[in-house]
């Protein structure tokens, strides 16, 4: 079952969300859904080993 990323997005940018984490099989569906997000330059990746990927929510300032 894939996750409803929208749904995690959108709990990052309330702050009832610290992180999302993204493993390479996930990142489509992922990336998907994020590039649709209007506030998507406000989810911040950070790449980490084995190509997992933690997004957390950083406000434009």
């Amino acid at each position: 079952m894939t996750p409803d990323y929208a749904k995690l997005i959108a709990e990052l940018k309330a702050g009832t969300r610290a992180e999302i984490k993204i493993t390479p099989a996930e990142f489509g569906a992922f990336r998907a859904v994020w590039t649709n997000y209007p506030e998507r330059k406000e989810i911040v990746g950070t790449a980490g080993r084995g190509g997992e990927i933690i997004y957390h929510y950083q406000p434009v300032q």
